[in-house]
């Protein structure tokens, strides 16, 4: 199993794609197909019939997955995209870090 650095709630910024550039947070993490689904990134338009959920149907904008590759932990200090590491500390718990200015990230 592979195992993400990334989380929900991470602030992101995609690195490929028509939508590149753009900055945005996770809302979810498809982990088996390695995917993320971010805020305002990816968006297409789906046309939908009339159901119960949806009576009137018409053309609904909808957030599509992006692969986890193209996609960046953007560090609140360095204001970039970075690499995020893994520290064990002594007493057995994990913590991330950015790898460009080594500020810790959050605890595990």
């Amino acid at each position: 199993m592979v195992k993400f650095k990334l989380k929900k709630e991470d602030p992101i910024i995609v690195t490929v794609g028509r939508d590149k550039g753009k900055k945005s947070k996770i809302v979810r993490i498809v982990k088996d197909k390695g995917k993320v689904i971010a805020e305002g990134v990816n968006v297409v338009k789906r046309h939908m019939k009339p159901s119960q959920i949806n009576p009137d149907g018409g053309i609904v904008e909808k957030e599509m997955p992006i692969d986890i590759s193209n996609v960046m932990y953007l560090c609140s200090k360095c204001g970039k995209g970075v690499r995020l590491g893994i520290k064990v500390l002594q007493d057995g718990s994990k913590q991330r870090f950015c790898k460009s200015c080594g500020e810790i990230v959050d605890k595990d």
